[in-house]
Order: structure tokens, then sequence, then C-alpha cells
């Protein structure tokens, strides 16, 4: 008598994640210039990303293709433009998480180092608000008890020691009654954030090595101060700048005050 085995579908076969594979669509230079140009979350079009990393239009065609095809960015087309954007989230927070352990670019000139104190001052993270604005923001949610769970400093032997998972996730935080009271009167809507992805989440700075609010929570309070026009953009990639009206309007609504 024979047995014939097969493998249930229920329990598909396991693999491992490629990360040199990963790795590698961001180990060129130019490269990663133009996936940091897309950190904030908005579509570029693939001339802007070549001026940013000093590249030819047909070299910027090449890279851009692997990084289509690897995944790390999407690709629309308007008329005669395309426009790319990152894949997601996760794409931004992987590229912040590098951050944290990659050496300082060098700085050769004047521009150069007034883009740096101004990503270090305010950028966004994707979708949500980082430097030392994301930090102050995340510090006065905690203060006025907006948030509770931690106090916002990062302390990665804690975290590894204590409450070992995924990056984000080590450490709950969750919003308070008072919470959904104080971010309603600023017309934020907690009970409509955005869908399919985790309420509250938070990355650790790579610039103020502190935690900023990530998630959907960020998502719609960055949404709402840009609509408040209590931020703005700026002229460089990620880089935003907080508003007399907006350092006024946190001030009040809750307590935050930046040096």
């Amino acid at each position: 008598m024979s047995y014939a085995t097969t493998m249930p579908d229920a329990h598909p076969l396991k693999q491992q994640t490629d990360i040199a594979r990963a790795a590698a669509l961001i180990a060129d230079p130019s490269r990663a210039l133009m996936v940091k140009c897309l950190a904030d979350g908005r579509a570029l079009p693939a001339s802007a990303l070549a001026g940013e990393a000093g590249v030819s239009a047909a070299t910027a065609s090449v890279h851009l293709a692997k990084l289509t095809e690897g995944g790390f960015v999407t690709v629309t087309r308007q008329g005669r433009h395309r426009y790319y954007r990152l894949a997601g989230p996760d794409i931004s927070a992987a590229l912040e998480a590098l951050a944290l352990i990659a050496p300082p670019l060098p700085i050769t000139s004047l521009k150069q180092s007034n883009r740096t104190n101004a990503l270090h001052r305010s950028r966004t993270c994707y979708d949500h608000l980082a430097g030392q604005l994301g930090v102050a923001l995340m510090q006065s949610l905690l203060d006025r008890g907006v948030l509770t769970g931690y106090d916002g400093i990062h302390r990665p032997e804690k975290a590894v020691r204590d409450r070992p998972s995924s990056y984000g996730h080590d450490i709950r935080y969750e919003l308070t009654r008072s919470g959904h009271r104080q971010l309603a009167e600023l017309g934020v809507d907690t009970d409509r954030l955005p869908p399919r992805r985790p309420a509250i989440r938070y990355c650790v700075d790579w610039s103020e090595h502190q935690h900023h609010l990530a998630g959907g929570l960020g998502a719609a309070l960055t949404a709402r101060l840009f609509a408040l026009d209590w931020v703005r953009w700026g002229a460089a990639p990620r880089v935003v700048h907080l508003t007399d009206e907006g350092a006024a309007g946190l001030e009040r609504s809750l307590g935050m005050v930046l040096a």
C-alpha cells in the first residue's frame, strides 16, 4: 500500500526576504537621493528628480525604472510627463530607520548647509511631521494627555530588552478620551482616520533620536495643520516651515512652544 503526500493549500511555502536586493536599489547615490526626495509622499516629475540627483534625464530614467521595477516607487502619466512617488509609508519608514545608522554626508556648500539645517528643523516623513517640529509636536501631545503610553524618548536598549517586536510597534501609544476631544477641537476627526493602516505608530526621528507621531493619526493631524496654513511646504523637497499663525495656534491649542 502506498500513500501520497501533498502540501495543504492552507500552509503556503514560507520564504525569507531578500534584504540584499532591496538594499541594492538604494545603494547607488543617485537613486538614494531620488528616493529621499520622494520621502515626503508627494509625486515629482522625472526632471525634478534628475536635477536633485545631479544626473541627466536619460540616466534618471534608468534609475527610476529600476526603482519602479523593485517596488520602491510608482509612476503615473499626466500628458507627456511622468510623475513618481514612493510606493507607500513603509518605504519612508525604512529610510528613516536607515538614516539612524548611516554616516552623515559631507557638507561642501552654504546651500547644503542651509538645506540640512532646514531638514533638521522641520520636514515631513512621508505624510507626517518630523525633525524638531515633529518631535516637539509628539511631546506636546504627551504633555497635554492627548496620547499616553510612553514619554517619547528613544531608548533602544529598553525597547529591545523589554518589548521586542516590529519597528514602530515595540512601544504602544494610545489616544486618550481627552485626546479625542482636544483633537476634535482642532478639527481632526479621530473616528475617520485613513483606512488600511495603524491609527497610531511612531518613527524614531533620525535627526533628533526621539519619537515623532506616524500612522493614520500622524497623517490626519499633519493634513489638518496644512489646511489651517499652520505649516507650509518649503522650496526644497521634504522641508516644511511653521508659520507665525501656526506657532501661535499650536501654543494655544497644545501648549507647544518652539525655541
